[in-house]
């Protein structure tokens, strides 16, 4: 893999983000919803990756997002994960952006907008929620039209 440019970048969220959408890919080969993540640390470098696998799991919690955490916690040694970025391709639901929070992740970078759970601008605005002990900051539509068409044709071969 070539050197990531410099972080929190706009090259750097294209950078990242085609990482997060090389494993949905991947997600997508073993029958699983194609969603991606990727979380970085704040000098840039990659911490952990994920992507959904609650099916081959039989765990309702391995969605793309906990899985690229648990990873980076493992890493660091430590659940909270302050300074780093995440990047996943779709909009983030409530358990992992509930995580999100916990783990004192700086910044989101989202693809494709989730109309139906997405938990961070499409249904619920949960990660800028002040009541909350932690706000995130969030970039979202990175790449949409790529993972949206992915996930597009991943369920309209299911139907």
């Amino acid at each position: 893999m070539a050197t990531p440019p410099t972080p929190n970048t706009p090259e750097a969220d294209l950078h990242w983000m085609r990482r997060a959408l090389e494993l949905a890919r991947y997600a997508e080969s073993q029958g699983e919803v194609p969603i991606g993540a990727v979380l970085v640390g704040p000098d840039g470098s990659l911490l952990g990756e994920g992507w959904n696998q609650p099916i081959a799991t039989r765990d309702p919690t391995a969605h793309a997002e906990t899985l690229a955490l648990r990873a980076a916690a493992q890493r660091l040694d430590n659940y909270r994960l302050a300074g780093t970025t995440l990047y996943v391709t779709l909009e983030p639901c409530l358990m992992c952006a509930g995580a999100m929070i916990h783990a004192r992740i700086q910044r989101l970078v989202f693809g494709a907008p989730d109309p139906k759970t997405g938990a961070v601008q499409s249904l619920y605005q949960v990660l800028a929620d002040a009541r909350l002990n932690h706000q995130v900051a969030v970039t979202g539509g990175v790449l949409a039209e790529e993972a949206g068409a992915m996930l597009r044709a991943f369920f309209r071969s299911r139907r």
